[in-house]
């Protein structure tokens, strides 16, 4: 049976899909802007993607990643949203572009859902 992203609204569900989307951007040097990757993931309105991005932001962090989450940005500025990004945006971005996405085994939605539970205190021991 087809399981579809419309029936899992939960946002570490939606991470999964999401993960996906930024690898691909990731593996050809791109951004996509947040009213787009909206658009793509059929949500209405504004404001709506910071919660689907956060468990991909924190999962990255406790895992010694690069900001995956850099790579949505602003239409105007062409900036991510300061709260799911590194230090530096430019340089967190090349991080990201440098990285070989593909060869990580793809996370879960419970591999996000912990992450989210750690939260942004959360200090890894990698």
């Amino acid at each position: 049976m087809l399981k579809y992203f419309d029936g899992y609204p939960h946002n570490v569900d939606r991470a999964v899909q999401i993960w996906q989307i930024l690898v691909g951007k990731a593996h050809n040097r791109q951004t996509v802007t947040y009213g787009i990757l909206r658009d793509l993931l059929g949500y209405k309105g504004a404001g709506v993607m910071g919660k689907r991005l956060e468990p991909i932001a924190l999962y990255c962090r406790h895992h010694g990643l690069p900001p995956l989450t850099n790579l949505v940005v602003e239409k105007d500025t062409g900036l991510p949203s300061v709260d799911l990004t590194g230090n530096d945006p430019n340089e967190d971005r090349e991080e990201v572009f440098k990285r070989e996405w593909f060869k990580i085994y793809p996370p879960t939605a419970e591999d996000f859902a912990k992450a989210l539970k750690r939260g942004w205190d959360y200090v890894p021991t990698l």
